[in-house]
């Protein structure tokens, strides 16, 4: 990927980039019924944003990293949670 702005350079930026390509195969195979699912959509996408945000601001940044770490925590734990209702089989994740 080409960058145009900043935070397209920073490694975090680029990481949140492929967990949300990671997930995306998952996303795709849960029952659209399942909060988690829309929890684990919304929850990597603020990643990415909060980062670009945070990373394009002259203020103190903190706020929208510290936004972005709370969205991946909250992204694993909607993993948790289709991993324990059984909804993922977790041998076909690959962390």
């Amino acid at each position: 990927m080409e960058a145009y702005f900043d935070h397209e350079k920073l490694k975090v930026y680029q990481q949140a980039i492929e967990f949300i390509k990671w997930c995306n195969p998952i996303l795709k195979k849960l029952p659209r019924k399942l909060a988690a699912l829309y929890q684990l959509d919304r929850a990597s996408t603020s990643i990415v944003l909060n980062i670009a945000e945070g990373n394009g601001k002259y203020t103190p940044k903190d706020r929208y990293f510290d936004i972005a770490r709370g969205s991946a925590l909250e992204s694993a734990s909607a993993l948790d949670i289709i991993i324990t209702k059984e909804y993922y089989p977790k041998e076909q994740i690959n962390l």
